[in-house]
Order: structure tokens, then sequence, then C-alpha cells
């Protein structure tokens, strides 16, 4: 067995308490670490998770385990945190976590049946709402998300947790013909706004401007739809597209 095998094959638990006992020495040792709180910590969290996505989409499994590492990284440090002022650990953190996926899972660690992976999703939102109180339509459904998740999490809730027969307009509906109908006059309706736009005054611009801001939102708002039903990652699947877009101009 080569080293790196042999790495490789170490305990993971071993692995992880050298990676605690470095962040606690920069805890201590590095003046900039020193000074760091959870405000100033988690938007390096965000980035670092923004290039995990990066990571995992390029299909590069060395820089997928080098971000993981990053991630890893953040997780350390925001539960050191918590230690420091006695509201946990990162000991609770795993346990909570594997508390948590052993009650998600009740088709894995108890009686429950799931046939494929919508229902698992089903389950896993039942015992969320249920056995964890998570009260309200669209409760814990985080407002700083980016705007395609946030739109994708709020249809998927919708559809999820909606009382019956509440209107959802065509994101309730099962004819993702209308859906696609739904963008196409948008786009229509955006033409007609854009050649408005060019023969209108300057008093024009605000009611001109709000309109076009509503019927782009409302476009957006479909697509995402369409990415939902697809199961496509809006966010993934437009930033690929910008990537795309950069290397042919590059190119050019």
């Amino acid at each position: 067995m080569g080293d790196a095998d042999a790495e490789r094959a170490r305990p993971g638990g071993e692995a992880v308490a050298r990676l605690d006992e470095i962040t606690r020495r920069l805890r201590r040792e590095c003046p900039w670490d020193r000074v760091q709180d959870e405000r100033s910590i988690v938007p390096h969290t965000v980035e670092e998770s923004y290039e995990l996505a990066d990571a995992a989409s390029s299909g590069d499994d060395a820089k997928l385990l080098d971000e993981l590492g990053d991630v890893l990284f953040q997780v350390h440090f925001l539960s050191l945190l918590l230690e420091e002022r006695g509201a946990g650990t990162l000991a609770e953190v795993a346990d909570g976590t594997r508390t948590k996926l052993i009650r998600r899972h009740p088709h894995v660690f108890g009686d429950a049946e799931a046939k494929d992976a919508r229902e698992v999703l089903g389950n896993w939102d039942r015992i969320k709402r249920e056995q964890e109180g998570r009260d309200g339509l669209f409760a814990d459904v985080p407002e700083n998300l980016p705007a395609l998740l946030h739109a994708r999490k709020l249809q998927r809730r919708a559809l999820s947790r909606a009382p019956e027969g509440a209107d959802l307009g065509l994101v309730g509906s099962a004819d993702g013909a209308a859906t696609l109908a739904e963008i196409a006059e948008l786009a229509s309706r955006l033409g007609e706004l854009e050649a408005a736009g060019a023969q209108a005054g300057p008093e024009d611009e605000t009611g001109l401007r709000d309109e076009v801001d509503a019927a782009v939102g409302e476009l957006l708002f479909a697509t995402v739809d369409v990415a939902r039903r697809l199961r496509s990652d809006p966010e993934l699947a437009l930033r690929a597209a910008a990537e795309r877009f950069r290397a042919t101009v590059a190119e050019s």
C-alpha cells in the first residue's frame, strides 16, 4: 500500500481531530482568526459554498476535494465559536445531524416505505412539518437565498404544504406546457415594452420601468418553475450558461 492509499485508509475521525486541533490553534494565535465572529465569518462560508458548487459541477475531483476541505474548516470554525460561549460543540453539531437524518429517513431506520426519491422528499417534508413543528406555509425559508433558489424553494414549499384547493397559479398546475405558454406570452410582452420604451419620454420612464421589472420577474419565476419540473438547479444552470458565454466571448 502506497503512502496515498495508507492516508486514505486512516479513520476519518483522526483526520477531523487533527483539523480541529489546527482550528483551535488558529483561533488562539492568529490575529485575524482571533477577532472573527459569526457575522464576519459567514460571508466566507457562503463564498466557499459557491466555490464548492462550482467544483462539483466541474468534474474535477481534485478541486472538489480541496473545496470540501474549505467548507469543512468553516463548519469547524463556526462550531468553535459556539463552544467558546457554551452554546454547543462540534460533537453536538455532528450528533444533532445524525439524529435528524435518522428521524427524516424512516424508510431506512424505521418501518416507513419509500419507493422512489419523490416519496422520500414527501416523507422528509411531512416529518419537518409534523414532528419538528415547522408551522406556516413558508416557515424557515431564508430570505437571503439567491433569487433563483429562493423562488424554487417557495415553489416547492407551496406545492408540498399549501392547503388543498389553494390557488398556486401555474406552479400548481399539472401541465408544464401552460408554463411554457406563459413564458412565451411574457417574452412577447417584454418585446412590446421595449418598443414602447424606445418611443417614451422622460415622464413615462418610471411607469415603464415598473412594468418591465414586473414582467421580467414573472418571466424568471416561470422559468424557475420549468427548471423545477425538469429537476434542474436554476442557479447552477444559469451560472453554467454565463460561463459558456464568457468562454465564447473570450475566444472570439
